[in-house]
């Protein structure tokens, strides 16, 4: 019976001095960003494929018109303010980028490049709409022929010393670059035409907001 008791009095100990990870805290340090990124984008050669800021819920009209806006989903509030800081963040950062900035010439994504590197540092680049058009109806056709041109896009080194900026849109799951959040950044090492390019990493726009 002593034993017994004794037995039972240990396992609690052990239980009470096994230290606690909360699922909050598993999470963060799941996503820590490499503290040597910031230094590496300082030097220049990388592309940031950024999805545009938080849009209105609903759908683009089935003929939309890109330069009207009203046929179109479009920046919020928060979305307008967050492309904002985007730019206000890597200018802090002193990461370097290459203008103009490549925008799909959809409304929230132009706003949105607009919004974080100025209206006149925004070139639209008609491509990124069948990047858009991945998450509807399209013929496998269609499909490999815009991640072939979006390969060619991708591996191409940007001037010395720059990073190249594109905002886009998500890909459907298992697609492309994958599913981004709002104003979630992929970032992405050029490795020459024919050579194609490694991801190395994806970031939030919290997480990008946190580095330092």
């Amino acid at each position: 019976m002593k034993k017994l008791i004794f037995m039972c009095m240990f396992a609690l100990l052990l239980i009470i001095q096994t230290p606690v990870v909360s699922v909050a805290e598993s999470t963060t340090n799941a996503g820590l960003v490499n503290p040597s990124l910031v230094n590496s984008l300082r030097q220049g050669g990388y592309i940031l494929y950024v999805r545009h800021g938080e849009a209105t819920i609903g759908e683009d009209q089935p003929n939309l018109i890109f330069s009207d806006c009203a046929t179109q989903r479009n920046l919020t509030e928060e979305g307008k303010r967050q492309a904002s800081l985007y730019g206000q963040k890597l200018r802090v950062l002193q990461i370097p980028v290459l203008t103009p900035v490549s925008a799909s010439p959809f409304c929230r994504t132009r706003e949105t490049a607009e919004l974080a590197f100025g209206a006149g540092n925004v070139q639209v680049d008609s491509f990124w709409t069948k990047v858009y058009n991945l998450s509807g109806n399209v013929t496998t056709e269609e499909r490999e022929n815009t991640l072939a041109t979006l390969t060619t896009i991708l591996e191409k080194e940007p001037p010395t010393g720059l990073n190249k900026v594109i905002i886009a849109h998500s890909f459907p799951s298992g697609t492309g670059l994958g599913e981004i959040p709002f104003l979630g950044t992929v970032i992405l090492k050029p490795k020459g035409q024919g050579n194609g390019y490694d991801i190395v990493d994806r970031l939030s726009f919290n997480e990008l907001s946190s580095l330092q």
